[in-house]
C-alpha cells in the first residue's frame, strides 16, 4: 500500500505520496524495510523520541505530531487526532479486517479471560467461527493498534465459510484509555466487574469506572450486557444509552457444585458445565449471555457449555490425589477472595494452604488488602515472588505482610518454587493447595530477565 492511501487528506507530494508500505509499528525494534513508524506519544514515553531508531531499522516513513528531521518523509498529524489517526493505518494496511467479523468486547476486573475464551468455544460449539484476543494469546491483554489489527486479519483468514464469524476481544482499562480499540465497533461490549485494580495507574475507582464506561456509547457498541449484581455493573447499566441485557445471579437457580463440575438452572435450561467455582457460574452466565444476546438460541448455547474445555490457569486443577492442588490466575484482592471461597466450599474439611505474590511496578495499595485475604481465608500462608520486575522482591512481601494480623499463620519465602515446594510439603491427605497470581503464564520477569517458570510444570514436577 502506498503511503499516500494511508493518509488520504494530508497534503503529499507525489514522490512521499507512492512510497510503499508493507506494514506500521508503534515500537521503533520491531520495525524493518517498509515500515510506516507510529512516533505516537504513549503513557511513559514520546514515541518521537524512538523514530531516529526505527529509520536505522528500515523505517521508510514516520508519523508523528510534530515535525522533525530523521531522513524521511515524516507525515505531521495534528495531536487530537494521533489516536483516530493510528487505529486508522493500523487496520487499513490490513484491509479493515475488523470489518469482516462481528466484535464482542469484555472489560472489567476479573473474568475477562475466561468469559472471551467461553464466548468463543460457544460460538464454535454452535457452528459459527470464534476466537478470542487477549492475555491467552497475546503479550498484552489488549495490544496496540499494530499488533491488534493484524491479530484480528490472521484469524480473519483462518476463519472457514460458517455463517458468523465471532472475536472476543478482552477490553482493558488501558486500551481504552490509551486509545487501542478506537476505530473498533462491537456488536457487544460486556462488564463483569470492578475492584481494586491499576490504582496505580488511574488514581481512584472513580476515574477507573469511566474509563471502563467509555466502552459502553453508541459510537463504540451496539449492545451491551453487564453483570448487575457488581455496584459499578449495576450503576453502569443505569446510565448505559444503548440496549443492554441485565445479567444477575437472579437468573440462576439450584447451583450444585463439585470439584468436577457444576450444574444449575438457567432462564428454564439445565447447564451443565466442565467449569468449577462459584464464579465460574459468574463467568459461564455471563458468557451465554452474551452468545444469546448476539442472537443464538438459549437451548443450543447451554447444550455448548457442556462441551467447553476448562481454560488454562483458571481454578485449574493440576493434582487430585490425596493433596488437591490448584492453580490460578487470581492477582487481585477480589479475585483471591472469590478463589478461596470457592475452594473452601468445595473441600469444607479440608485445610487450605496458599501460596501467591505481586507483581512488582504495579499497584502497590493492593499488597496489604491480599495478605488480608489470603491470612483471613486460608490455614497457612506462603508469600513469595510473583513477577517482581525491577522492584525488591523483599519490599514487595514486606507491603503484603503488613495486611497480615499477627498470630496467622503466614510465612514468607521469596523463591516462589521453594515456596510452592514448602507449601507441598506441609500438605497432608485431603488438603487443598492453591498456587495463585500467575495462572497460565510460563514465564517470571525478574529484573531485567525473564526466566522460564510455569507454576503448574513446577507443581507437577514436585508432585512426582
Amino acid at each position: 500500500m502506498q503511503l499516500g492511501d494511508l493518509f488520504d487528506d494530508a497534503p503529499l507530494d507525489i514522490v512521499t505520496a507512492s512510497i510503499e508500505i508493507d506494514r506500521v509499528e508503534i515500537d521503533s525494534r520491531a520495525c524493518g524495510p517498509g515500515t510506516l513508524f507510529l512516533a505516537v506519544p504513549g503513557s511513559r514515553e514520546d514515541g518521537a523520541r524512538y523514530a531516529a531508531d526505527a529509520v536505522a531499522r528500515g523505517a521508510v516513513a514516520v508519523m508523528a505530531s510534530a515535525p522533525m528531521e530523521v531522513g524521511v518523509p515524516v507525515v505531521v498529524i495534528p495531536p487530537s487526532q494521533v489516536r483516530a489517526m493510528v487505529a486508522h493505518v493500523s487496520a487499513a494496511i490490513v484491509g479493515h479486517p475488523d470489518r469482516r467479523v462481528e466484535l464482542v468486547g469484555v472489560t472489567g476486573t476479573n473474568g475477562k479471560t475466561t468469559v472471551t475464551s467461553l464466548v468463543a468455544q460457544l460460538v464454535q460449539h454452535l457452528g459459527w467461527n470464534g476466537a478470542n484476543i487477549g492475555t491467552l494469546t497475546n503479550q498484552r491483554t489488549t495490544p496496540a493498534g499494530p499488533e491488534l489489527f493484524r491479530t484480528i486479519d490472521g484469524i480473519v483468514r483462518g476463519f472457514d465459510s460458517a455463517p458468523r464469524s465471532i472475536i472476543a476481544l478482552e477490553v482493558s482499562s488501558h486500551a481504552l484509555d490509551q486509545g487501542r480499540v478506537d476505530g473498533l465497533q462491537f456488536a457487544v461490549a460486556a462488564f463483569t466487574n470492578l475492584s481494586h485494580e491499576h490504582l496505580d495507574y488511574h488514581g481512584s475507582m472513580e476515574a477507573y469506572y469511566r474509563v471502563k464506561a467509555q466502552l459502553f456509547t453508541p459510537e463504540r457498541a451496539r449492545r451491551a450486557v453487564i453483570w448487575v449484581d457488581d455496584s459499578y455493573g449495576a450503576r453502569l447499566a443505569d446510565e448505559s444509552t444503548i440496549a443492554t441485557t441485565s445479567v444477575s445471579m437472579a437468573d440462576v437457580t439450584s447451583v450444585t457444585m463439585s470439584l468436577i463440575g457444576t450444574t444449575f438452572f438457567w432462564r428454564g435450561h439445565l447447564v451443565r458445565s466442565p467449569l468449577v467455582g462459584a464464579y465460574n457460574v459468574d463467568n459461564a452466565v455471563m458468557a451465554m449471555s452474551i452468545v444469546s444476546a448476539l442472537g443464538a438460541d438459549e437451548a443450543q448455547v447451554v447444550e455448548a457449555l457442556a462441551a467447553v474445555r476448562p481454560v488454562p490457569g483458571r481454578f485449574e486443577i493440576v493434582h487430585s490425589q490425596d493433596v488437591v492442588v490448584i492453580v490460578d490466575y487470581a492477582h487481585t484482592p477480589a479475585g483471591l477472595e472469590h478463589l478461596l471461597g470457592d475452594v473452601r466450599s468445595l473441600a469444607s474439611a479440608a485445610r487450605i494452604i496458599t501460596v501467591f505474590g505481586c507483581g512488582g511496578d504495579r499497584d502497590h495499595e493492593k499488597r496489604p488488602a491480599m495478605g488480608a485475604v489470603a491470612a483471613e481465608r486460608s490455614d497457612i500462608v506462603y508469600v513469595t515472588s510473583d513477577n517482581p520486575r525491577s522492584e525488591d522482591p523483599d519490599g514487595i512481601i514486606d507491603a503484603i505482610m503488613a495486611g497480615v494480623e499477627n498470630g496467622s499463620n503466614v510465612h514468607r519465602e521469596v523463591d516462589r518454587r521453594r515456596a510452592i515446594s514448602l507449601a507441598l510439603g506441609e500438605a497432608r491427605s485431603g488438603d487443598v493447595v492453591v498456587v495463585a497470581g500467575k495462572g497460565h503464564e510460563t514465564t517470571q520477569s525478574i529484573g531485567d530477565a525473564v526466566l522460564e517458570f510455569d507454576d503448574r510444570a513446577v507443581v507437577r514436577e514436585l508432585m512426582k
